[in-house]
């Protein structure tokens, strides 16, 4: 049997049926066929905003689709949360052009997945091989300067590694589940001074507020509405560029309600701050925050404390929050590291970034190890 690799321009050009079938499987709402197409059809992720799509199907000689992989070709470094400015302000200061470069990701979303989506009647060894090498190739015949793939799965990377590509790893903070039926029992696990500030915390966050955990049918446009308000605050706080438009949350909203748990305060009937999270089959997601009203503690309590009482109901096994932010690991998100693989055409940068890929990542090592045993929040008999 022989195989072809195609090119693809939009996920729906390969359509719902056949991207499904390879990314359903995994049980990750990132790479499914809906979320992808939200980001792309509503206008977030489209050649405009430097996001060209270049998705990889792998097809067999009867036509059936065995693989597939989402694909960009970037003209920027934005919305990807694994940092390569510096690689492209050297390379193109030594008279180099970094971009455009080819993204293996999700849009937006630092969150760690497959990549390279085997259907299950597919060998999924030989699917990522082939679908690797295709990249490469046509990183190659698109004559750009390099493919990264960001938060692979660590068999991913692994086997990105063996296949020649450069190794990156960093770190996120992950609540973990310990078996717990309540909140007050993962309180337990928690030395004395922590259970009283979460609690403390807790309190003052609550106060004068309604909280409600919103999913399925329950979530309707005018929620969407407050939380899109939300969101464009949020981005014009950091100083930043909100990737995502409001009919991004309507096609999400219209096609993975049930995959969605929208965290919302209200005051008086009025919304006024919300927490987004995407349900996987084994984990909780959180992606964006806002609020318009200023309360103390609300964050953490709509981001992580909610988060964790939504885990433990639906016996997940993890909740993760997202990238950055050491505060988490007093909230009981502990360190993890996350992954990243590179290719770069030219030797001439490809050294220099070798080399420091390998003490980056020794050193991340040692600081997951140090962070986790002097900031943990938990007993030391746990």
């Amino acid at each position: 049997m022989t195989f072809t690799i195609r090119v693809n321009d939009w996920v729906a050009d390969i359509g719902r049926e056949a991207w499904d079938a390879c990314a359903s499987p995994s049980g990750d709402p990132f790479v499914s066929f809906d979320f992808l197409d939200a980001c792309e059809a509503s206008g977030s992720a489209v050649p405009r905003e430097g996001w060209a799509g270049r998705h990889l199907s792998l097809v067999d000689d009867t036509g059936r689709v065995l693989g597939v992989m989402p694909l960009w070709l970037k003209g920027h470094s934005q919305g990807e949360y694994v940092f390569d400015h510096s690689w492209a302000d050297a390379y193109e200061r030594a008279g180099g052009r970094y971009y455009p470069k080819l993204l293996g990701a999700v849009p937006f979303t630092p969150v760690t997945g497959p990549r390279f989506l085997a259907h299950p009647d597919a060998d999924a060894a030989t699917v990522r091989e082939a679908l690797l090498q295709g990249a490469l190739a046509l990183t190659e015949r698109l004559g750009v300067s390099s493919l990264h793939v960001t938060f692979p799965t660590p068999d991913d990377w692994s086997a990105m590694g063996e296949a020649g590509l450069l190794q990156r790893q960093d770190m996120q903070y992950v609540w973990r589940n310990g078996g717990y039926q309540t909140f007050d029992d993962f309180l337990a696990a928690l030395s004395s001074n922590r259970r009283k500030t979460i609690r403390r915390e807790r309190r003052e966050a609550q106060a004068g507020l309604d909280i409600r955990v919103l999913t399925g049918a329950d979530i309707t446009g005018a929620h969407w509405d407050a939380f899109f308000a939300f969101y464009m605050d949020t981005g014009s706080r950091k100083w930043g560029r909100p990737y995502l438009t409001r009919d991004f949350f309507s096609r999400i909203g219209a096609t993975m309600a049930d995959r969605i748990a929208l965290i919302m305060a209200f005051r008086d009937d009025t919304p006024v701050a919300g927490a987004l999270n995407l349900i996987g089959r084994d984990a909780l997601y959180g992606r964006q925050w806002g609020a318009l009203e200023e309360v103390p503690f609300l964050h953490f309590e709509l981001c992580y404390y909610r988060a964790i009482d939504f885990a433990i109901e639906r016996g997940l096994s993890r909740v993760e929050a997202g990238a950055q932010g050491e505060h988490k690991i007093a909230r009981g998100y502990l360190p993890s590291p996350v992954y990243s693989a590179h290719w770069i055409a030219d030797p001439a940068l490809r050294r220099p970034v070798a080399d420091y890929l390998a003490r980056e990542r020794p050193a991340v090592d040692a600081e997951i190890e140090v962070m986790a045993a002097e900031l943990s929040p938990f007993r030391k008999d746990v």
